[in-house]
């Protein structure tokens, strides 16, 4: 599998992104259990007429996300970043540099969210949280093509949140999926497209600990392989409050995200799973 991965990210993007929809398809057609998360998960945050409208380019972008990853991962840092053709939002990067502040790029399983630490990392030193994968063959792929240079990997541990705050000490960035299930002890029940998802508390424990900008950012993927289009967008509200009150405004701020792009958000990512050990939510 580990031949197949690397020959796949010898692929040109254009021709990996056309396979890639049809394994999307495939999936679809395969697995039950994706076609119900998926389906349920469109539901919850669009009515019936829009979310079948969606769907389709939903069920296509999902597999694009799968096949791209060789070639995010495994080509050379500069090339991969090359093909970021628009840039959105820069300036609220350098604002917060000029500040002389840390930030927290919070980047959703929206787009080819993968880039987004390659394009940052030819900019800028970052550290990102990332857990190691299930599969053993991928773990050193997924390694070699997030880490290097100055893009450093925090394992979703202790050790991990701890390369974190001192980054942040450091007034350096740092980065995280905000929307992954975390595991028990790790997060709190607050609603999520209106139903209860159990959410991490480290995004917004950090904004708790330390005075760094928040900036969320996605990689739109433009048609027909023809590259990205990267966001930086500012919280429009101020985290505040508990840190139930603060990870449930970064949900609100993560919908508001997937509404700009929704046929590009991972929708069969069992966003509602309770993790092993976990209370279930609140009746």
């Amino acid at each position: 599998m580990a031949f197949l991965f690397r020959l796949l990210g010898r692929l040109p993007l254009r021709l990996l992104h056309g396979l890639g929809a049809l394994l999307g398809w495939a999936a679809w057609f395969a697995s039950p259990t994706y076609r119900r998360n998926m389906k349920e998960n469109l539901a919850l945050a669009y009515n019936p007429a829009d979310a079948t409208a969606i769907l389709p380019a939903a069920i296509a972008h999902a597999g694009r996300g799968v096949l791209e990853l060789p070639w995010v991962w495994l080509r050379d840092r500069r090339e991969v970043t090359d093909r970021v053709m628009h840039v959105t939002g820069w300036e609220i990067v350098e604002q917060a540099r000029a500040r002389g502040e840390g930030i927290l790029f919070l980047t959703p399983h929206l787009g080819c969210f993968d880039i987004i630490a390659q394009y940052l990392a030819v900019r800028m030193k970052l550290t990102v949280l990332y857990r190691p994968p299930k599969l053993a063959w991928l773990k050193p792929l997924m390694e070699e093509g997030r880490g290097g240079g100055d893009l450093h990997l925090a394992p979703a541990d202790l050790s991990g949140v701890r390369l974190l705050l001192r980054a942040l000490k450091r007034r350096e960035a740092i980065g995280m999926l905000p929307d992954q299930v975390p595991g028990e002890g790790e997060g709190v029940w607050t609603d999520f497209f209106g139903r209860p998802a159990f959410t991490m508390t480290l995004a917004a424990r950090l904004t708790e600990t330390s005075k760094a900008s928040v900036i969320l950012t996605y990689a739109e993927r433009l048609p027909r392989g023809a590259g990205f289009h990267v966001y930086f967008l500012p919280l429009q509200d101020e985290l505040e409050g508990s840190l139930d009150q603060r990870a449930a405004a970064l949900n609100r701020a993560i919908e508001a995200l997937v509404r700009r792009c929704p046929e590009q958000y991972m929708w069969g990512y069992n966003r509602y799973k309770a993790p092993r050990g976990a209370a279930p939510p609140p009746a």
